[in-house]
Parts: structure tokens; sequence; C-alpha cells
């Protein structure tokens, strides 16, 4: 309850009131709040303090308003820690999560100048493409481009692409993947991403490139994912440098 003689201010107090509801699902995703006047009449609070406390909500991507209808509860992000070399299946479990996966297509193409020099074979030589959609209880959550050299993965099937390429290769050749390098734009989702991931085109998405290498410095492969910015967000913890 919203304490008066607190030194916390009123809004605050609302907007944790609100969090809460929203966090024990007293108040579910797609569903809308109470008004400004209930929420006025049930603290007895000025209509000012709440409609703070809700525009703050809704700049922090806990609520969304819909013109002319009401403010209604957002889906809520699921963050991801920079730090580590973890896969989509880890991430999702860790947070109670079944993750998926759909194959759109599984094919041997030639590595292009980019990717040839990304994965440091010949421009030209076989590689394994894999273009997928990852979903966590059963919501699309990212639209993923997986490439990786055919000599380091000779039996890999699209069967074995619905589960973890990661663990698959660590697994059956013993390989160790040992480093990261992940770059993240922001951008919008065009007609293609759209329809895997289930927005509007034109949607906010965040672009993520990873090149993982294995312990013997090989470069194992290259992921370029869209994440829907609306489901993810990414969470870096940072040290003053002495």
């Amino acid at each position: 309850m919203i304490q008066k003689n607190s030194l916390s201010p009123l809004y605050y107090q609302l907007e944790e009131e609100i969090k809460e509801a929203i966090q024990k699902l007293e108040l579910t995703p797609g569903e809308m709040i109470p008004s400004e006047k209930e929420y006025t009449e049930k603290y007895e609070i000025s209509r000012m303090t709440v409609r703070q406390a809700i525009s703050n909500l809704v700049n922090d991507g806990y609520l969304y308003r819909q013109r002319g209808k009401g403010t209604f509860v957002a889906q809520q992000k699921l963050e991801q820690p920079l730090q580590g070399l973890t896969n989509f299946s880890e991430d999702m479990i860790s947070r109670g999560f079944e993750p998926s996966t759909r194959v759109i297509s599984f094919n041997e193409v030639k590595a292009d100048d980019d990717l040839a020099a990304k994965l440091e074979v010949e421009a030209g030589n076989p590689i394994f493409e894999l273009i997928r959609v990852r979903l966590a209880d059963q919501l699309p959550m990212a639209y993923e481009r997986l490439y990786i050299p055919k000599d380091l993965a000779q039996d890999l099937t699209e069967e074995i692409a619905l589960t973890s390429i990661q663990d698959y290769v660590q697994n059956t050749f013993g390989f160790k993947i040992q480093h990261g390098r992940q770059v993240i734009e922001a951008s919008i989702a065009q007609k293609n991403e759209a329809e895997m991931l289930e927005v509007i085109e034109g949607s906010p998405v965040l672009l993520i490139e990873r090149r993982s290498t294995l312990d013997s410095n090989i470069p194992l492969g290259v992921v370029r994912s869209v994440y829907r910015a609306d489901r993810y967000k990414f969470r870096i913890n940072l040290e003053r440098l002495s």
C-alpha cells in the first residue's frame, strides 16, 4: 500500500505497486490496467501523481497505450547478460521458458568474400547455411541465419538443427567453444523478418552478429540474428577503468 508519510515519492510507490501486480500476474500481458480515476480514488492521490507513475511505466516498457482505448500491460522483455558464452536454449531454460526451433531452410552454399573472411576459409568453400526461427514458449523471439564451415560439421543435418548446434559440435567432435564476438545494432523489421517474427513490418528489432571461435582459435561459425526488440533486451555490467 502507498504510505503518504514515506520519504519515497507517491508516484514511485504507485509504480512499485503496479510492477508488483504485473510480477504476481494480478495484471497480465494484454490486460487493460485500471483508469487514472480508479487509482486516484483507491489510493487517495492526485491524478497528476497517477499520470506520472503510468507514464514512467510506459517509458520503461511495463505498459503501453492504445489511443482511444486505454493503457495495457506489455509483454515483459527477456533480459540477457552480455557477459559469458551461452546459447539461446540455455538462456531460455534459465528463465523458465521452453525453447524450440523452427527450421526454415538448411543448405550447403559457397562462402562469399565476407563470410570467408570471418570464417577464415577460402571464398567459394562449402559452408552450411541454416535459417531458423528461435521460439520461447512457442513465441518467436529471433530469426537466425547460421553459417558454419562444412569441414567442421560434416554430419550436420536439418534434424540436428532443431537442437543446439553449439552442444552438437562440442559433444560430437569434442570441440571447445572458447571465444565469441558480438555486434548489436538497432533496426526495423523488413517484410520477411516481420513475417517470421510475427510482428508488424517496420517494428523495432535488434540486429546481432556473433562469431564463435574454438579454443584452437579456429572460427566455428557466424550467426546473424534479428531479435524482437519488444521481447528482448541486453544487460552489461560496467566497471570504471583505473
